[in-house]
């Protein structure tokens, strides 16, 4: 049984879908391995790192030294990026669970953040392993991108400093990590619908093998992904209980999915016309006040 197992995964996963699954979980482990020790008991390490983040930076620099040796190329860079996201998934985890409460809800958002991008990845090596890149971490998504979650750290380390009462966990910030993890759950349905049809990249071409996809989560709303990735946008600022990116997180994802909407759907009445054109009046795009791209009559 276990043989089968094994094969199923192999047949459901490519090899680099399995290395970075392994890079994942192995990360995650070692930034807990402390921790873990020392409610046991074993201690020893506390002898020779009296300073702990300096022995998960230890830890941080011998897995890639490691990653280094062993591996090249695509694959280098593959466990380099999984390992990262391991790890302050392992660090996340448990700074929820030990950190002063003003802190905890931060490391509910680094675990739910680095999880987001990982099954990115894991998702697309799993039901499109031929478009799979190293973009598919979707670390690098756009600078606007960069700067919200640069923006959101510095409110919640700004209103932590002043009002650290603000950041202690409660039924919003709790709140926000079920819409998250609803959120997560409607995109990746979505991408295992789609299997092959779904890309990162809006597809400017019709491929051979392109369907329209009407089936599953789709049937209820026409951008599943999108309307996954724009409640979990909000939800993180929930998370962190930032009142004016949170505010700022709804707006910019609401005209970012606007824009991109129009954008898809042109292309799709492009690739199946009339059959799109059947399914745009069955069925909405999922997104508040979000009409996507009609063609008038």
């Amino acid at each position: 049984m276990a043989s089968q197992g094994t094969d199923l995964t192999r047949k459901m996963l490519c090899p680099d879908g399995i290395l970075s699954l392994v890079c994942f979980v192995t990360a995650a482990l070692v930034s807990l391995l402390p921790e873990l020790l020392f409610s046991v008991g074993f201690s020893i390490y506390v002898e020779y790192f009296s300073n702990i983040c300096f022995l998960h930076a230890i830890q941080y620099v011998v897995i890639n030294v490691f990653a280094f040796l062993a591996f090249h190329g695509f694959s280098y860079q593959v466990a380099v990026r999984a390992l990262f996201l391991g790890y302050v998934f392992g660090i996340g985890i448990l700074v929820s669970f030990t950190a002063p409460p003003s802190w905890q809800i931060f490391g509910i958002y680094a675990a739910v953040l680095a999880t987001f991008h990982y099954s990115e990845f894991l998702a697309i090596a799993w039901t499109n392993p031929a478009t799979l890149t190293i973009d598919s971490f979707i670390l690098n998504h756009s600078v606007a991108y960069g700067v919200a979650a640069c923006l959101s750290w510095i409110e919640f380390l700004i209103e932590r400093y002043y009002f650290d009462q603000m950041k202690v966990p409660s039924v919003v910030s709790y709140a926000g990590l079920v819409l998250c993890i609803a959120g997560e759950i409607l995109r990746k349905a979505a991408m295992c619908t789609a299997k092959h049809n779904f890309n990162h990249i809006v597809q400017s071409e019709k491929s051979d093998d392109h369907q329209l996809i009407t089936h599953g989560v789709y049937s209820v709303c026409r951008h599943p992904s999108y309307v996954g990735w724009f409640y979990w946008s909000i939800g993180t600022q929930m998370i962190l209980q930032n009142p004016v990116c949170y505010v700022a997180y709804a707006l910019m994802s609401w005209r970012f999915f606007h824009d991109r909407v129009q954008i898809e759907e042109l292309t799709l009445l492009n690739f199946f016309g009339e059959d799109y054109m059947k399914y745009q009046e069955k069925v909405g795009t999922g997104l508040p006040f979000i009409y996507g791209y009609k063609i008038s009559s």
